[in-house]
């Protein structure tokens, strides 16, 4: 596969297992020509998976001071992933994913990006155990993103379909649920321009196809999304994981390219295969 980047990484500075450098050494063993990180933004509700204020500029510094060290060996890029309802200052980087894995309730933020029982347990408490609520509210909430910044990327798109493959919380090929996801989409085509193909749930053991379906892409080709393929990687061992794959996907869904960033900005290049 040629034009290797990704642009969805997290480092030891949040929930990433590994150091800024040691997945810069790996993305260079494994043939890439660039790579974006991707720092979750901070959230004072949920410290313990975001950075910090103070780790927020220390990983500023030290991906600027690899972008110089590396130069001519790999393209380095600085991003944020950005959490909803997060407080921070968006200046300063070179993209920003945005994403949602929590939901709001009154003064409480619920986070939903965790075990299958954790997210029963919230559809239970939250939602009368009626997981379709639970998704409305997801898209609801998703589609609200370009009110907190202007970003560039679309972070998994379908996220609440983590466990769909072992668990029936909602049924994903109903037209209830198709809807909800497609008023989402409609509301955000426009305004953020890019979507991945995220294959993170593949190497966490979750999902064996990415996010989003195959139904969504084709919704976000028609509403005009640009695709990407991202591995919200976590351990660098992951750092491609399911690639091949998902341009596969992308072209039955009708893509004939995706999209990596460059020091000129983002680019086309075509589908192989």
């Amino acid at each position: 596969m040629k034009n290797l980047q990704n642009l969805h990484t997290h480092t030891n500075y949040c929930d990433g297992k590994d150091t800024p450098e040691e997945m810069i050494q790996t993305a260079i063993d494994k043939g890439f020509d660039s790579i974006g990180f991707s720092g979750h933004s901070y959230m004072y509700f949920a410290e313990d998976h975001s950075m910090s204020v103070a780790g927020t500029e220390e990983y500023k510094r030290e991906i600027t001071t690899l972008k110089g060290k590396y130069e001519g060996k790999l393209d380095i890029f600085l991003g944020l992933e950005f959490e909803l309802y997060s407080e921070v200052d968006l200046k300063g980087y070179d993209y920003l994913i945005g994403s949602s894995h929590y939901l709001k309730f009154g003064d409480r933020i619920v986070g939903f990006d965790r075990s299958a029982e954790i997210v029963k347990g919230v559809i239970d408490e939250w939602f009368g155990g009626d997981g379709m609520k639970y998704a409305k509210e997801y898209y609801k909430t998703l589609a609200r993103l370009p009110e907190y910044g202007d970003f560039d990327i679309l972070g998994h798109f379908d996220l609440i379909t983590k466990h769909s493959e072992k668990h029936d919380y909602f049924d994903t090929e109903s037209d209830e649920y198709k809807e909800y996801a497609v008023r989402a989409a409609e509301a955000l085509a426009g305004k953020i321009p890019y979507f991945e193909v995220n294959t993170g749930a593949i190497s966490r053991g979750y999902r064996t196809t990415p996010y989003p379906s195959m139904f969504i892409m084709k919704e976000l080709k028609r509403l005009g999304f640009k695709p990407l393929i991202s591995s919200d990687c976590h351990d660098r061992n992951d750092l491609d994981i399911a690639f091949e794959e998902s341009e596969r996907m992308l072209k039955e869904c009708g893509f004939t390219e995706r999209y990596i960033l460059t020091k000129n900005g983002f680019k086309a290049v075509p589908l192989e295969g």
